[in-house]
């Protein structure tokens, strides 16, 4: 690859993270309740992937091959490591009260930039909900 070559596109967002589960709809209904996403699950993809959106932003759900050799989920390994959404810091503050409601695991994190809450999902996957805590000029 040549670092000097410009890219002449632009992304706009980030679509989706695809992420294997054990269940499906153990999985959708915990990111429905505990993030609020929307399902999307247009029919001529049944019976998946199961789509969850914060509005163009989300993920793609697919089943996990269950025989497929375990990978070491504590690994700091290639892979993915996190998936972070972003909020404001008042939708912030009411997603950690709305954690506490439902007793759910979490460790909140002092990013100087950012404030950010993790949990784990039905699989173990990390998911960060963050804020930015700073002037947006001053990160972006």
């Amino acid at each position: 690859m040549n670092p000097d070559r410009k890219v002449d596109f632009e992304i706009d967002f980030l679509d989706h993270v695809a992420i294997r589960v054990k269940d499906l709809e153990v999985s959708a209904r915990w990111y429905e309740e505990v993030l609020g996403l929307k399902r999307y699950e247009p029919s001529q993809w049944k019976p998946f992937p199961i789509f969850l959106l914060a509005g163009k932003t989300g993920l793609a759900l697919f089943p996990a091959q269950m025989e497929d050799q375990v990978l070491d989920a504590s690994s700091k390994h290639i892979k993915i490591d996190h998936f972070a959404f972003q909020l404001s810091p008042d939708a912030f503050a009411k997603a950690k009260k709305h954690y506490i409601q439902l007793g759910l695991v979490y460790d909140f994190q002092d990013h100087y930039y950012f404030h950010s809450l993790y949990t784990q999902d039905p699989d173990g996957h990390t998911v960060e909900l963050t804020t930015l805590v700073v002037a947006e000029e001053d990160f972006y």
